[in-house]
């Protein structure tokens, strides 16, 4: 059997980290990911996410609302009782790795503003893009004392 999922998408609000009584780290924490149907009609699922001990507090440290995610994990269901006594079902995605998929957020956001009432949160600013000359570092060759070459 296969039980995968791979997402991409925004944190739709901060991720919640606690710890359960045996003292294990939790995170929780809803992603939004668009649907591609490459129209002008965009829906936008809204993922719930677990994820459990290193990679939950990973995620909590460096992660925040409007941040862009990308995770793998397995998808589980889980039955409960509402508060009328209703059967439900959840859906959520179990976490086991995830990753940066932005650029480092830079403070001072002049249009943070316009980008919340726009999207919903404020995606992170990308940082500028090094021109050429700038990302490649200098380097020394160690020559040994007979003047030849290391290799």
């Amino acid at each position: 059997m296969l039980n995968r999922v791979i997402l991409m998408g925004r944190l739709v609000a901060d991720p919640e980290l606690r710890q359960t009584p045996n003292a294990v780290s939790v995170a929780t924490f809803r992603i939004a990911v668009e649907r591609d149907y490459g129209g002008k009609d965009r829906q936008t699922d809204f993922i719930p996410c677990v994820a459990w001990r290193q990679t939950g507090e990973f995620i909590s440290r460096y992660f925040s609302k409007g941040r862009m995610i990308a995770v793998q994990g397995q998808l589980q269901s889980r039955s409960y009782e509402d508060k009328n006594g209703q059967k439900r079902t959840a859906y959520e995605v179990i976490v086991d790795q995830a990753y940066f998929a932005d650029s480092r957020p830079t403070e001072g956001r002049e249009n943070q503003r316009s980008q919340t009432q726009e999207f919903g949160f404020a995606p992170p600013a990308l940082d500028p893009v090094p021109s050429k000359m700038e990302s490649f570092g200098s380097f020394d060759i160690a020559y040994d004392d007979e003047g030849d070459l290391p290799f």
